[in-house]
C-alpha cells in the first residue's frame, strides 16, 4: 500500500478515536434526567362505567281527586306500608250523596211511568177512557134498536113521528160522542206508545246519573289499590283539592329501577344483564346490586352534558330506596383475569394509538439509562390502570410522567419505581 495512503488513513483513524473519546466525555457532562418508574403487574382488572342516577317506581300507583272539593279525614301517613284495600283518606261528598238519594228517587218513578207505558197505559187512566168509551157505546147501541121499534110501531100506529125524531136526535149525538171517544182512546194509546219511548230515555238518563254520582261518592274512599308502600302522601285534611289533583302515591318498592345517566362516549361499552352497583350518600355504607335493563337508543341533552337514560333493576328488599332519591351507579361492564397492567398514566396515546417508554440499559454508562419509545395494545382499563395484550413484558420497566417530557432515546436516571402504585393496586 502506498505510504501516503496508509499515513492518511492513520490520521483519519486517530481523528474518529478522538471525536468518539470527545462525545463520550461530553455526553457523561451533560445533566440526566431523573425519572420514577414501574414494572408492569398482574391482576384482576374490571372495566366500569360511573355516572348519576335517580330512583324510580315500577308501577307506581298515582291517586288523583275525582271531584272539586273538601279532603276529610286522612288515615295513613307518609312512608307506611299499606295492604291492598285499606283507606288511606276520605273527601267530603256530602253533596254527591245527597243528589245521589234524591236521582235514584226520580229513577223509581221514571221506572213506574215505563212500566205503566209498556203496559198500555197506568190502570185508571185505561179504565176511565176505555168505561168512557164502552159507555157511549152501550148508549148508541139502545138509541139504535131504539130507533128499529119505533120506526115498527109508527106503522102499527103505536108511536108519533115526534117520539121518532127525538130518538133520532139523542141516536145522532150517541154516535158523534162514541166517535169522539174512539178518537180520544185512539190519541190516549199513541201517547202510551210516545210515553213509553221517552220513559225509556229517561230512565237511562237518570240510570248514568247515577252511577256517575255513585262513582263521586265512592271515590269519597280513596283506598290502597296494592299492598306496597304510600310514599307520597300531599293531602292534609282541611285542604281543598280540584279535580286531578294529586292525593296519593304509592308502589310495591321491593324493587325499585335506576335511571342512569350515561355521558354519550361511554353508551357503546353498554349491554342488557350487566352487573350494576347502587350507592347513595344518605346511606353511605349501604350498597344495592341490580342488572343493567333497557340500554337507551339516543342521547338526549341533560344539563350541560349530552347523555343516554339508562334503565336498571335493583333489588330494594329492606326499602331502603326511596323514589326520587339521587344515588351513583357504576356499571362493571368487562372483567379480565390476572392480566398484564400498566398505570394509566404511564400511557402515551397518539393517533390512535398507545405508547409507553421502556427503560433500558445505556451501554456508554455504567448506571445510566435510556428511553425507548414503544407501540403496545391495550385491552379493558379501569380508573388507574390499562390492560396490556402486547408489546411489553412482565421484566421490564416503564417510565412515568413527571416533570420532564419524555422522549425517545432519551437518557434518564432512575430515582425510584413507584411502589406506592403497585402498594395501591394490592389492598384494592
Amino acid at each position: 500500500m502506498d505510504r501516503k495512503l496508509r499515513n492518511r488513513i492513520l490520521f483519519f483513524l486517530l481523528v474518529a478515536a478522538a471525536v468518539a473519546y470527545g462525545l463520550v466525555r461530553l455526553s457523561g457532562r451533560q445533566p440526566v434526567a431523573k425519572i420514577s418508574a414501574v414494572q408492569p403487574i398482574r391482576e384482576n382488572l374490571v372495566s366500569s362505567i360511573s355516572s348519576n342516577g335517580k330512583v324510580e317506581t315500577i308501577a307506581p300507583r298515582v291517586m288523583r281527586a275525582q271531584l272539586d272539593t273538601f279532603v276529610e279525614r286522612v288515615h295513613a301517613t307518609e312512608g307506611q306500608q299499606v295492604k291492598r284495600g285499606q283507606l288511606l283518606l276520605e273527601l267530603n261528598v256530602k253533596d254527591a250523596a245527597a243528589r245521589l238519594a234524591e236521582t235514584r228517587s226520580r229513577l223509581l218513578k221514571a221506572q213506574d211511568d215505563l212500566r205503566a207505558a209498556r203496559t198500555g197505559g197506568r190502570t185508571d187512566d185505561v179504565a176511565r177512557v176505555a168505561g168512557d168509551l164502552g159507555k157511549a157505546v152501550a148508549e148508541r147501541d139502545r138509541l139504535q134498536k131504539n130507533q128499529e121499534a119505533l120506526k115498527r110501531l109508527i106503522t102499527q100506529q103505536a108511536a108519533t113521528q115526534d117520539e121518532l125524531a127525538a130518538n133520532d136526535l139523542a141516536l145522532t149525538k150517541a154516535q158523534a160522542e162514541v166517535a169522539r171517544l174512539a178518537a180520544a182512546k185512539s190519541e190516549f194509546d199513541r201517547g202510551v206508545k210516545l210515553d213509553a219511548g221517552s220513559a225509556d230515555l229517561r230512565v237511562q238518563q237518570l240510570q248514568s246519573e247515577i252511577a256517575a254520582l255513585e262513582d263521586k261518592v265512592g271515590n269519597g274512599r280513596v283506598s290502597a289499590p296494592i299492598d306496597g308502600t304510600l310514599y307520597s302522601l300531599p293531602a292534609k285534611a282541611g285542604d281543598f283539592v280540584k279535580l286531578g289533583d294529586l292525593l296519593a302515591e304509592m308502589a310495591d318498592l321491593h324493587k325499585v329501577r335506576v335511571r342512569a345517566f350515561i355521558d354519550e362516549p361511554e353508551l357503546g361499552g353498554l349491554e342488557p344483564e350487566e352487573p350494576v352497583k347502587i350507592t347513595w350518600d344518605a346511606l353511605p355504607n349501604r350498597s344495592w346490586i341490580g342488572k343493567t335493563e333497557l340500554i337507551p337508543k339516543q342521547a338526549v341533552p341533560h344539563g350541560t352534558r349530552s347523555v343516554g337514560e339508562l334503565l336498571c333493576m335493583v333489588p330494594n328488599d329492606k326499602l331502603e330506596l326511596l323514589p326520587g332519591a339521587n344515588v351513583n351507579v357504576r356499571i362493571n361492564s368487562k372483567e379480565r383475569i390476572n392480566v398484564l397492567s400498566v398505570p394509566r398514566g404511564a400511557v402515551e396515546v397518539s393517533g390512535g394509538n398507545q405508547y409507553v417508554y421502556v427503560v433500558k440499559d445505556n451501554q456508554l454508562g455504567v448506571g445510566k439509562k435510556t428511553l425507548e419509545k414503544r407501540r403496545i395494545q391495550v385491552g379493558i382499563a379501569d380508573a388507574t390502570s390499562y390492560e396490556v395484550v402486547s408489546g411489553l413484558d412482565q421484566s421490564e420497566m416503564v417510565a412515568l410522567p413527571g416533570d420532564v417530557d419524555l422522549r425517545d432515546g432519551m437518557a434518564v436516571q432512575i430515582m425510584n419505581t413507584d411502589t406506592a402504585y403497585l402498594r395501591g393496586r394490592k389492598d384494592e
